[in-house]
């Protein structure tokens, strides 16, 4: 079920705005460690911002810590840029998954992930590192749009470019993004264990991705359209190139185990002490996700670890890939049936400005697991 996370103003008499915050983002729900999204709408708790706008967080779930309230203080606007990040994490998630056995699923209330974040599997993985890299995102690009009052575009790329082209424009402020993401979201994670190390690292993948996809983006100026000479900025990649490049990492995921190296008390350097399970494998490096217990079986329902098995999953009969019904239902079979659909189709624009189409019905076959 797809999550609703929209930013809405909440009729009272001061302006309000209903969040939803992320993996990472609160101190601590579903075990003693900060990880999961949670749904922030009531009226009777409230932070207020620089500029007196209260924005209204459930007493029913845990608060934000001091210091990322702190934070959201000190940087109006920023507020709907986080939960602009967390919708785009969510929905991609959603996307990257759809045709697997575990499709991210979600539902209401603060576990919106469910159980699986308190694992140390794969999926957990991605789930820190999509959202940490959703909030990367927002941040940077919302800098660029003038949305934060403490950041703008980054104006460090400015002059001589190359023969034919110099820097010039607005380029997306990566740099506020990602320490800003560091600051916020990482802030919540507690523990000296290798579950903390792997979140950590998770997030910087999350983080460090949306970095080096950035691209040089130009413009042409010159007489007739020439190019004689073009203006050029550096550009966020699309949300989807993010999600595709952590999906490649999930794939090859390092199972990694806590390193013998240097000191026991878990900080940022410790990061650098993950080491691959098998020693025969290269270490994992800043972009590779890491993962240290095997996932759930996702075949069969169980409450034990959250899994709601692929029972009544829709599945390709032809395929031979994940989708396909005999992967995606486990060897357990499927039943057919049919159903007919009516849409818009032959649809003519007619000047100006209407639009007429026919309602063409199809009969549709669809596979379900059993």
């Amino acid at each position: 079920m797809r999550p609703s996370l929209p930013p809405a103003l909440h009729p009272s008499t001061a302006p309000s705005l209903h969040l939803s915050i992320h993996p990472s983002v609160c101190p601590s729900w579903g075990g003693e460690q900060g990880r999961g999204i949670i749904n922030v709408a009531s009226s009777t708790n409230l932070l207020t911002d620089s500029k007196n706008v209260q924005l209204v967080l459930d007493p029913s779930l845990q608060l934000l810590s001091r210091k990322q309230r702190k934070l959201i203080r000190q940087n109006p606007g920023i507020l709907h840029s986080i939960s602009t990040g967390l919708q785009s994490a969510i929905k991609e998630c959603k996307w990257q998954f759809r045709n697997r056995r575990w499709n991210c699923p979600t539902s209401q209330g603060p576990n919106i992930f469910g159980k699986i974040v308190n694992r140390g599997c794969r999926e957990t993985a991605f789930i820190f590192a999509i959202t940490s890299a959703g909030v990367t995102h927002s941040v940077a690009r919302s800098c660029s749009e003038g949305s934060i009052e403490s950041c703008t575009c980054d104006y460090r790329r400015r002059g001589p470019g190359g023969p034919d082209w110099h820097w010039g424009g607005c380029s997306d402020n990566i740099d506020f993004g990602r320490l800003f993401g560091r600051e916020f979201v990482d802030s919540s994670e507690k523990g000296r264990d290798l579950r903390f190390l792997m979140n950590l690292h998770n997030n910087e993948a999350g983080r460090m991705t949306v970095f080096s996809e950035m691209r040089q983006e130009c413009k042409c100026h010159g007489m007739s359209g020439s190019c004689t000479v073009r203006t050029c900025w550096m550009r966020l990649p699309t949300f989807r190139a993010v999600g595709d490049f952590l999906k490649d990492r999930f794939d090859g995921a390092s199972r990694v185990i806590y390193g013998n190296k240097g000191s026991n008390r878990a900080s940022r350097v410790e990061l650098h002490h993950l080491e691959p399970e098998n020693p025969a494998h290269k270490p994992p490096s800043p972009h590779d996700l890491v993962y240290f217990e095997k996932s759930p079986n996702f075949c069969t329902y169980s409450g034990k670890t959250g899994t709601a098995g692929t029972a009544g999953r829709f599945c390709n009969s032809s395929s031979p890939g994940l989708d396909g019904c005999e992967l995606l239902c486990c060897g357990r079979g499927y039943r057919t049936r049919t159903q007919r659909v009516t849409e818009r189709c032959n649809c003519t624009f007619h000047w100006c400005c209407h639009v007429s189409c026919l309602n063409c019905t199809n009969t549709q076959v669809l596979h379900e697991c059993l």
